[in-house]
């Protein structure tokens, strides 16, 4: 490992020594032959463009007025580029200075795309590949980079279920496929496949954290979202949920360093805030459900005359209007604090390219004392070692920090449960003055002021690659990555507190996640003649996982002075190792004829240690064609069609994410006493035809432009169908074991993407753009032979024949006028409410889901509104069933406001049931009363910004600044009654759609300014 690592401090200098040597660097270039300036077609001078010299390695960037300097000789051929613009070539004709004009490139059908293994322009994708720009979406103050995704890009959908900063957030490209198996995508950061799963051992009330937030959204030129199976099956082991491709900043050859400086700060706060009682409703409550449940029950002998709130003189605590109202959630919800710091070096000589980059992020959580922290550090560096050969790194070193709060379920250390939970009228201290807990869950006071739950993640992710040109149109690239987090949690949980009641008790967790990973590509390009080109890729993959965690707990301590664990009176430990290795070997072929017939076929061998001896190996193909219509002589002369392509693709890729390393073997288990003697026994019952999840995938699409690329739309259909479904099947318990691995279910996913982008004016310094997408995606449980159940209090059904994650509740049908009882839906029609009476009522998806852009700049100015919003989902508000559910379950949950509409009289009319503890009907667990409907349009972002003119900002000797403020989430449309439709009170993917005790999105202002140097 030492020798590994001095070879990488080594090539990381090795570009330093080089360019310093190196005969094209800028101190040899300083007598340029060549100068010139660079203007759009509006007439504005363009900084930043690339210019270079068509089959040379020289080249440099305009600086901020425009201009550039460049060895050339006449008839050398001048390259121009910028994000944009259409591309350009030049032919020097002599020493006259150029002065040349770049047209918009408003589709920009010249882009490249970053695809598997590879790149290609815009045009000649067959595949449904998205991409996106992280500087349209950095700015939202979210705690990991997927979040700033939602609403970007059609078909993916991604549910933001907590405000707490760095939780997990659930993104489905194309729906989900699998049960038991994992349903994320696979994320590549330049190259190296990481992990994306939650180290996180700690409960913190089924919330997980995202080891995305990890990566600094600062550092990041381009995101690719790859989705139907031509664009993923190069990676075929993970390509059933999607990819996404990160590709980080990088310098550029000639470039003349460039400094950036980004700083911003803000503060967030919650929207709103749940309608809880005052203290005198609480107690009328109360007073209404002992009168009610006596009535039910003589024997309990409850009356008007023994009601709880009664006067002191008869032995009450006094009449409801008497009691004080204590508010904890204003002691809990605070105003969050926000703040960013970036700074980047860019730049690079002839030879040698650099990108550095530093960021420090902090966000508090709107709910005291949650807070999150990242520092990161890049550097990526190029050498161009000779005319032939190129090397290069990429360096991601993060810290990120998390004061980590439960906000989940509860009830030990559930900071909402101890706000929502507890009675309105109790007072936080006894008679005494003495902060006590009630009603079952922690003093709010003491929890918040001695809440110790940390985290901290040290994370690596690198890559080494070198490029070599081995024959005209032949390149061979070979890379070495590695992903390495250590991964240190600690909880200390002291007296005061249920958990760590009556001495104390304090874990500890240190998990170290490694992938290694080592590739090969062969790649090559010919091109025969005017009308044919073709391209050859072949592969191969070599890829290792080691995760460890050693694990302690103690307890028992003197006081609460002592938080260690070696302080415990009773200590108790583990360690675990687990292990998997991946062997892949791939290829691709593709074909363009004219620009107008394309086709590529590609597979994708994969290997895995994961499953049955005979079983390891899966196969995944696929095959995509192209027609460029707009190529065809009869469409030529449609001057309004800029370009118009259909694509058709078929493939199949694989999954084996979500299961255990050994999921296939038999596995025995050591620390098994017998007698005073070590032992082993079984733990787990092997299926060595345990097998790779397959999807097949089928996807029609239709790209069209208009009126000179003023009008840009993208339409797919497409058809995904997951059989071999990795699924855990339960045992009876006689066998001696729970459960085993098996491929037993199946799964489809159809649906369209249709997204829009339009340039509604430009003209007279003024742009406007819209961008729209909308989406369907329908889902449904092809095969499961025995439903299986998941949730709190088992809401969650996954049955054969509906979606999956649907509602599994009894369907209220009304409030009696006469009664106030609940009238349920009898399914069977015994003349009993019972589990059989239970029903799938609607489900977690949404009918349609999107987002919508608008943006405007003149003269300086730009705003950019961003709306997402998904319509027809359903959303289980738990918090409502516990803030109504006093009846049957405990007065003191009779908490939130909507009792107040509750039936008291005959005649009302009303779907609010009396206050009854003994009828549980009327506050029956899993009543569809609190299953509501989840749609949602949000503004999710707005952000305005200036930007100086660059003749005051060349006065001062900086290339540009920027000032600009954005508001996020400043508006939300919706009928859900609780805080945030997007809410879920676990990480689980088969529990969400559950809202309980989980913070809203804060509602957010920030500040900040942008400086070029």
């Amino acid at each position: 490992m030492q020798k590994l690592y001095a070879v990488w401090v080594i090539l990381l200098l090795i570009p330093f020594g080089l360019s310093a040597q190196s005969p094209d660097s800028p101190s040899n270039t300083t007598n340029a032959s060549l100068t010139g300036t660079v203007r759009a077609d509006n007439g504005e001078l363009l900084p930043g463009v690339n210019i270079v010299l068509k089959g040379q390695t020289k080249g440099t960037v305009t600086d901020a007025n425009g201009k550039f300097s460049l060895s050339a000789k006449p008839g050398d051929l001048v390259v121009l580029s910028a994000i944009g613009y259409k591309t350009i070539e030049v032919r020097v004709t002599g020493s006259a200075p150029l002065r040349v004009q770049l047209e918009a490139d408003l589709r920009q059908l010249n882009e490249v795309i970053v695809v598997g293994y590879g790149t290609a322009e815009r045009k000649n994708l067959i595949g449904s590949i998205a991409k996106i720009d992280p500087s349209d979406t950095k700015v939202i103050p979210v705690g990991s980079v997927d979040a700033q995704l939602q609403g970007k890009v059609p078909g993916v959908q991604i549910s933001s279920a907590t405000g707490v900063p760095g939780e997990r957030v659930n993104i489905r490209v194309r729906g989900a496929t699998s049960i038991n198996g994992s349903n994320d995508p696979l994320y590549v950061v330049d190259g190296v496949f990481i992990n994306n799963n939650s180290l996180q051992s700690i409960s913190t009330g089924g919330k997980a954290t995202s080891p995305i937030a990890d990566i600094n959204p600062s550092d990041i030129e381009s995101m690719e979202i790859l989705k139907d199976a031509e664009a993923t099956a190069l990676y075929g082991s993970r390509g059933a949920n999607g990819v996404v491709i990160i590709t980080t900043k990088r310098g550029a050859f000639g470039q003349r360093p460039t400094i950036k400086i980004d700083a911003s700060a803000g503060a967030a706060k919650a929207a709103k805030l749940w309608d809880l009682t005052t203290g005198p409703e609480h107690a009328t409550l109360v007073n209404e459900w002992w009168v009610n449940t006596g009535k039910d029950d003589p024997t309990l002998n409850r009356t008007v005359a023994n009601r709880p709130f009664r006067p002191v003189s008869e032995g009450g605590r006094g009449l409801p209007e008497e009691q004080k109202t204590y508010d904890r959630l204003g002691e809990l919800f605070r105003t969050a604090q926000l703040r960013n710091y970036d700074i980047s070096l860019t730049g690079g000589t002839q030879t040698t390219k650099y990108y550095i980059g530093g960021g420090y992020n902090t966000q508090e959580a709107i709910i005291r004392p949650i807070d999150f922290s990242r520092a990161s550090f890049k550097v990526n560096l190029d050498q161009q070692v000779n005319d032939k050969i190129q090397v290069g790194v990429s360096n991601t070193f993060t810290r990120t920090y998390r004061n980590q709060g439960r906000a989940g379920d509860g009830p030990a250390g559930g900071l909402l449960q101890a706000a929502l939970h507890t009675p309105t009228y109790l007072s936080p201290t006894n008679d005494q003055g003495v902060l006590v807990g009630r009603a079952g869950f922690d003093n709010l006071t003491l929890l918040i002021n001695n809440y110790n739950v940390h985290t901290t993640s040290l994370r690596y992710i690198g890559n080494l690659y070198a490029d070599a040109q081995l024959l005209p149109g032949l390149k061979f690239r070979t890379s070495f990555g590695i992903d390495y987090n250590n991964y240190n949690e600690s909880e200390y949980w002291n007296s005061l507190l249920i958990s760590g009641s009556p001495n104390g008790y304090a874990t500890s967790s240190v998990s170290q996640y490694t992938t290694w990973l080592n590739e090969q590509t062969l790649t090559y390009r010919k091109k025969l003649g005017a009308n044919h080109s073709f391209g050859l890729l072949v592969g191969n993959t070599l890829q290792s996982d080691n995760l460890t965690r050693t694990y302690a707990e103690g307890r028992g301590f003197p006081n609460d002075n002592f938080t260690q664990i070696s302080s415990a009176a009773t200590t108790a430990s583990s360690q675990n190792w687990s292990k998997s290795t991946l062997a892949s070997f791939f290829a691709k072929a593709d074909y363009n004829f004219a620009g107008k017939y394309l086709i590529d076929a590609s597979v994708r061998a994969d290997g895995s240690s994961r499953f049955g001896s005979s079983r390891k190996w899966g196969y995944f193909p696929s095959v995509g064609v192209a027609w460029r219509i707009k190529q065809e002589e009869f469409l030529r002369d449609a001057t309004f069609i800029s370009d118009l392509k259909f694509r058709a693709s078929w493939g199949v890729t694989g999954n084996q994410n979500g299961i255990g390393n050994f999921a296939a073997q038999g596995l025995w288990t050591g620390g098994t006493g017998y007698q005073g003697s070590p032992g082993i026994s079984p733990q787990q019952l092997g299926n060595p035809d345990l097998q790779w999840e397959r999807t097949r995938q089928i996807n029609a699409g239709l790209d069209v432009s208009l009126f000179n690329d003023r009008v840009g739309f993208e339409f797919n259909v497409y058809d995904k169908y997951t059989s071999n479904g990795l699924l855990q099947i339960a045992l009876a318990g006689t066998t001696g074991f729970s459960n085993y691995w098996s491929n037993a279910a199946e799964i489809s996913n159809k649906g369209f993407e249709f997204g829009i982008n339009t340039v509604n004016i430009r003209r007279g310094g003024l742009t406007w753009t819209t961008s729209f997408n909308v989406a369907q995606n329908v889902n449904r449980i092809e095969k499961l032979a025995t439903p299986l159940r998941y949730g709190s209090r088992d809401l969650i059904l996954q049955q054969q024949g509906f979606p999956l994650y649907s509602f599994w509740v009894y369907k209220q049908l009304y409030v009696d006028p006469q009664t106030g009882n609940v009238v349920y839906d009898d399914v069977n029609k015994d003349g009993k409410i019972t589990v059989d009476d239970r029903q799938l009522v609607g489900s977690i998806w949404p009918k349609f889901f999107g987002g919508l852009t608008n943006s405007l700049t003149f003269k300086g100015f730009d705003i950019n509104l961003f709306f997402s919003y998904q319509y027809g989902n359903k959303i289980y508000n738990h918090n409502k069933f516990f803030g109504e559910g006093g009846g049957a379950r405990d007065a003191a949950r009779i908490i939130f406001a909507t009792n107040l509409a509750r039936w008291q009289k005959p005649g009302d009319i009303t779907d609010v049931p009396r206050p009854d503890g003994i009828n549980v009907n009327n506050y029956r667990d899993g009543g569809s009363r609190w299953l509501e409907d989840g749609s949602f349009l949000r503004l999710k972002s707005l952000a305005i910004g200036y930007t100086l003119p660059k003749e005051l900002t060349r006065r001062v000797g900086i290339q540009g600044l920027r000032v600009y403020a954005v508001g996020t989430n400043l508006w939300l449309l919706t009928k859900y009654t609780g805080l945030d439709p997007e809410s879920s009170a676990s990480s689980d993917p088969n529990s969400q759609g559950i809202d309980l005790g989980t913070p809203p999105q804060p509602v957010g202002i920030q500040g900040g300014i942008s400086l070029t140097l």
